[in-house]
Formats: C-alpha cells, sequence, structure tokens
C-alpha cells in the first residue's frame, strides 16, 4: 500500500503545534541547582591511599589525559632475616580535563579502586592550563563522591562479610563458653 502524499509533512505539522502549545521550562541556573542523576559523570577523584601506580589508567585512556610519575622505594624486611622489598610511591597523578572525553575507562580498569566518579560539574576554569588537576586537587573531589548504592535486598550476602560473620560468631560463642571446645 502506497502512502498518501502529504501524511509525512500533516505528521510533521502535528509534532510542531503540539510542542508549541507546551509551556516552556528554563531551568534559572545558577540560582536554581539542578536535580542531577545519580550515576551523574562529572570529574573524577582520586582515593591516593588505593593507588598502586601500576598505570593501567594511563595506559587505558583513550585521550592520554593522565600523567603518573612515581619512584621505587625499599621497604624493609617484615621480619627478621627477611628480604627488603621495593615499592611504587606515586609522585605526581594529574588529569587533564581539557583532554578528558569522560569514558570512564580509567575508572572501570582501575583494579585497586583509587579512582571515581563525582557528579561535580562546577569546575570551569578562565584558563585551559587549569584544568589540568593534580593529586591535591583530585583528592579533593573525593569529598563529593557519593556513597555506593545499597545492595539489592533479594541478593546473596558477599563471601567476604559471611567468612567475616561466622568467624565472628564462632567466636563469641567460645568466649561465652570458656571451658568447651569450638564447634
Amino acid at each position: 500500500m502506497a502512502p498518501i502524499p502529504g501524511s509525512g509533512l500533516a505528521k510533521g505539522l502535528a509534532v510542531t503545534l503540539r510542542t508549541m502549545t507546551r509551556k516552556s521550562v528554563t531551568e534559572q541556573y545558577p540560582d536554581a541547582l539542578p536535580e542531577l542523576p545519580p550515576r551523574t559523570r562529572g570529574v573524577i577523584g582520586l582515593f591516593e591511599e588505593n593507588c598502586t601506580v601500576c598505570m593501567l589508567c594511563a595506559r587505558e585512556c583513550p585521550d592520554w589525559c593522565i600523567y603518573i610519575d612515581s619512584h621505587k622505594e625499599t621497604v624493609p624486611p617484615a621480619a627478621p632475616g627477611g628480604r627488603e622489598r621495593s615499592r611504587n610511591v606515586l609522585d605526581r597523578f594529574a588529569i587533564d580535563f581539557s583532554l578528558c572525553m569522560y569514558c570512564g575507562i580509567c575508572i572501570e580498569v582501575c583494579p585497586f579502586d583509587a579512582l571515581f566518579w563525582s557528579p561535580e560539574f562546577e569546575y570551569a576554569e578562565t584558563d585551559i592550563r587549569d584544568l589540568t588537576h593534580e593529586r591535591d586537587k583530585l583528592r579533593e573531589w573525593m569529598w563529593t563522591v557519593p556513597a555506593p548504592p545499597a545492595l539489592d535486598p533479594g541478593a546473596e550476602e558477599p563471601k567476604e562479610i559471611a567468612a567475616a560473620r561466622k568467624t565472628a560468631e564462632k567466636l563469641a560463642a567460645a568466649q561465652r563458653q570458656p571451658g568447651e571446645g569450638t564447634s
């Protein structure tokens, strides 16, 4: 069946008329801050204590906007007679947000949970050079990272928590019955 000539034009005009009759809504930013979705990608925060300088984030970044410098440091042996170990120490961690395309690959590939999304989006600068945030600034963004969503009530308890709970219950039972062995 062939379409009726002009039916596309009529549909387009109907959409236009419907849109013209609606009241427009303008957000008065910055007086009224927008309500952002919970998983908004604003700026990246660094939890420096978890960073092991593995360089995965910098290697996987398609824009090469992550700069990491480190040095090796010798750690004394943990026990007498042990051998010395070396570990990487973070000297510089910077992200150039003028290059970043906010893809989130760096956050996904970080095996140590050192990078997080913050919903903050108000970090505009008048000079483009100020959009390179060093580790001190990235650490400040961590305060704005929302807590992770609650676990699904119907979900299985994580293995780590279940094991810790069972161990705690065994210790509590042993303390209540001091003369008897553990079950």
